[in-house]
């Protein structure tokens, strides 16, 4: 198991990587990564004993993660006075095809996050909130956009979580069989998977003269999703 640091979230039986200890990370540096490379989450919470997990977008500013939706949300309305949640990452690496069904694997890189959910209801912390949730993603973006009315920003609800405790679990040992079965005439492989950019496809209603800026070049077809983020994330956040 990977040993605490002072920059490491604490360890407990809530967090502790039970199965394959040495696949578990609990720094700041490794988890934030992981976070910071996705766009995509999950955030599980349990309303009235009956569990939900539900998908949305969100950023990591320092130790707290935002995301958000539709005001009228069952998940948001629920996570509004410091409820527990939980908030997942996947990546997915490679599928591993071994020599027995039980050596199938696949490589990747995941994280949990646990901490209370709050709504945030002061309207300047929405705001800012509200411009990060796109300048995180595309640095800079919203200067260049219509302002967002006052029925679009009421209609749209935020969630803060700080990150109390986080687990990140990496397997990339790509194809391992027991040594045995190498002798066992079956074929075997790993197949790398990767989340790559395709080529953009502008509005075919842009105004005569508006063009791609040159902030979305990081963006680019044939480039990776998790760099690209990274890259975003890095210049909209320069202190980490």
């Amino acid at each position: 198991m990977s040993e605490p640091t002072a920059a490491s979230y604490p360890i407990d039986e809530t967090n502790r990587v039970k199965r394959r200890h040495d696949r578990g990370h609990y720094d700041h540096a490794t988890v934030h990564a992981l976070l910071d490379s996705a766009a995509l989450c999950h955030v599980a919470y349990v309303i009235d004993g009956q569990p939900y997990c539900t998908p949305t977008l969100y950023w990591r500013e320092g130790t707290t993660l935002y995301w958000h939706g539709s005001s009228a949300s069952r998940m948001l309305r629920n996570l509004s006075e410091g409820e527990p949640a939980c908030l997942t990452v996947t990546h997915l690496d490679s599928l591993v095809l071994a020599r027995c069904g039980f050596n199938h694997s696949a490589d990747y890189r995941s994280v949990m996050a646990f901490g209370h959910a709050r709504l945030i209801e002061d309207l300047a912390e929405k705001e800012r909130a509200l411009v990060m949730m796109v300048d995180r993603f595309f640095p800079g973006r919203t200067a260049t956009l219509r302002p967002s009315t006052a029925q679009e920003i009421k209609a749209t609800a935020v969630v803060a979580m700080e990150i109390e405790k986080a687990s990140a679990k990496i397997r990339s040992k790509g194809l391992a069989d027991d040594e045995e079965d190498y002798a066992f005439p079956t074929y075997a492989e790993r197949i790398p998977v990767r989340t790559v950019l395709g080529a953009p496809e502008p509005c075919d209603r842009l105004l005569p003269g508006v063009t791609r800026p040159a902030t979305l070049a990081g963006f680019s077809a044939g480039r990776l999703l998790d760099e690209a983020l990274t890259e975003a994330y890095a210049m909209s956040y320069p202190a980490g």
